[in-house]
């Protein structure tokens, strides 16, 4: 008898799209303004930065998950800005559960995957990471859009306590707070430049007056 082949485990992003598979409610209406809201903070393929990092190792510590993500929602993927126990950097969006987290107004809470008919044939149910268990608390700017999540995740089913719940909800904070004070940061710099870059447009301005002005009177030939 031929026994067919385990498919290979998750490693990349291309191995995740042969397996692609709508798991989540039609997007919603204004998800086009989500994703350029989301755009604006200019923080998508970014490099690791440690104060997301320790937000990240909070939530796994708290929750006692091996996997924590901070992962942010663009059109056609998820992206993790930050992460721990996870080797990829990305996956379709079409199969992120937190594709399914943006859309609700809080925690989202799967305590076991293959009880959950909306996960148990998802790819990252079935190979690596084998996700048993899913929670995610979205990050919602002061306008209403949900950019991401930060999330936990493990192999085995488990459930929170209301402390733990509590906890990644107040990360959830924390994590959009940084994400404003990064925003306003690039924002202050760029004011900072272009004030700069008008001192010098002013300077050279009055330089060419003086020189002028002494033309004139004969001062300078």
């Amino acid at each position: 008898m031929v026994i067919a082949a385990a498919p290979p485990l998750l490693r990349e992003p291309v191995f995740l799209e042969r397996f692609a598979m709508p798991i989540t409610p039609p997007l919603q209406e204004n998800d086009a303004e989500r994703v350029a809201a989301l755009q604006k903070y200019a923080i998508l393929d970014t490099e690791p930065e440690q104060a997301f990092d320790d937000l990240v190792l909070l939530a796994s510590y708290i929750c006692g998950t091996p996997i924590a993500l901070i992962s942010l929602v663009d059109e056609n993927r998820q992206w993790f800005k930050s992460k721990i126990g996870l080797p990829v950097s990305e996956t379709p969006r079409d199969i992120a559960f937190c594709n399914l987290a943006i859309q609700q107004p809080n925690l989202f809470i799967v305590p076991d995957t293959m009880e959950d008919a909306r996960f148990r044939d998802n790819p990252l149910v079935r190979n690596d990471p084998k996700i048993r268990f899913y929670a995610g608390a979205p990050l919602i700017n002061s306008d209403g859009y949900a950019l991401g999540t930060i999330c936990i995740i493990d192999s085995q089913p488990r459930v929170m306590d209301r402390k733990q719940e509590g906890a990644l909800t107040a990360l959830s904070r924390l994590v959009l707070g940084q994400m404003e004070f990064r925003r306003n940061l690039i924002l202050l710099k760029q004011a900072l430049n272009d004030r700069s870059k008008l001192e010098h447009e002013r300077e050279r301005e009055i330089r060419k007056l003086q020189e002028t002005l002494l033309r004139t009177v004969g001062l300078r030939p």
